[in-house]
């Protein structure tokens, strides 16, 4: 996982399989935070970003002032074809900017969600643009090395720009940022699984609530413990099938919404997609033309492996829901 790759920069022993144990601690860790409850989680993902934040201001403050290069050329690296850079660039960004919608996951145990969840988008979503966009603009404005940037390369360039001094915070930040994404993945997804053993779907384990903290912590220990296990991948191999896998969750969140305001027209709703039936069409086609193209330009990895959680999704669900109904039937 990308916290133990920064790690693993002042560390250099982290390699192999102390790699994945490192990863398993910091997955453990994590799911700790959140047995705790969605209170501890904001507190932990607030102090985190507040440090991130800082750090990135300190590079590109020091990095404006060292300025020699165009930080946009090349804009295609050369022998590449565009359309597979376009392709994993587009994937890259539906990665880094997804999951937003997942927020509703949670919106049972956030004060008044119709009011704070927008404030909050439009305070967050601007953030993490110039949190991504910026420090990297100025650092290849600074060094004009674009063909050394790799997996955690922001320590090395924050290194080559401030200094130790910066590059160890820089290493900071970039392990916090990672440790504050999967501390909010593991808050939103693990509620999902328990919402479904509610409905009958999975085991009625995956719906207990803890004693004290009253959080679903079978399902976030279990949840934990497949990110415990996909740490063994690159974080190449994982967002390339993720892609596949969000973009699945796109298509049918974008298509619920159409069917949802053809069959409930008149149904009262908090949010609702505005300009009519211009604005129902982006929201559906905008998305699933991105797909179609971040799906064209991906790896041979994700072609290999994408599609395999696809094509099981729906087996697993139709077997799920046959076992429900007969769950159901033995009730009665």
């Amino acid at each position: 996982m990308l916290a133990t790759d920064y790690l693993s920069f002042y560390f250099p022993a982290i390699v192999g399989w102390k790699h994945h144990v490192v990863s398993v601690l910091i997955v453990a860790g994590i799911a700790w935070i959140n047995v705790r409850g969605i209170q501890m989680v904001g507190i932990v993902s607030t102090m985190m970003s507040v440090f991130v934040l800082v750090v990135v201001a300190a590079l590109c403050a020091v990095a404006a002032m060292k300025w020699q290069h165009n930080p946009f050329t090349p804009m295609v690296p050369p022998r590449v074809p565009p359309f597979q850079v376009f392709g994993v660039g587009l994937a890259l960004g539906l990665w880094l900017y997804s999951g937003y919608e997942q927020v509703s996951n949670v919106a049972e145990e956030v004060e008044n969600p119709q009011r704070n969840y927008p404030i909050a988008l439009a305070i967050v979503v601007p953030l993490s643009v110039a949190t991504y966009f910026l420090p990297t603009m100025f650092s290849l404005a600074a060094l004009g090395d674009w063909q050394k940037w790799h997996t955690g390369y922001f320590s090395d360039a924050a290194l080559l720009i401030g200094g130790r001094w910066l590059g160890f915070a820089m290493t900071i930040a970039a392990l916090i940022t990672n440790l504050s994404l999967l501390n909010a993945t593991v808050l939103t997804s693990t509620r999902m699984p328990s919402t479904m053993a509610e409905d009958g779907y999975l085991p009625a384990a995956f719906s207990a609530r803890h004693p004290r903290y009253g959080t679903p912590w079978i399902a976030i220990i279990v949840s934990s413990i497949i990110c415990a296990l996909l740490a063994q991948k690159t974080m190449v191999q994982l967002l390339t099938v993720y892609v596949w896998l969000r973009i699945g969750v796109t298509v049918l969140t974008v298509l619920s919404s159409l069917q949802l305001r053809a069959t409930q027209p008149d149904l009262a709703r908090p949010f609702r997609i505005p300009w009519g039936r211009a604005g129902m069409l982006y929201v559906i086609f905008a998305p699933l033309a991105m797909s179609v193209v971040a799906l064209a330009g991906s790896d041979p990895f994700a072609r290999k492996w994408g599609p395999v959680p696809l094509v099981l999704g729906p087996v697993v669900y139709f077997v799920l829901r046959t076992i429900r109904k007969e769950n159901t039937s033995e009730k009665i």
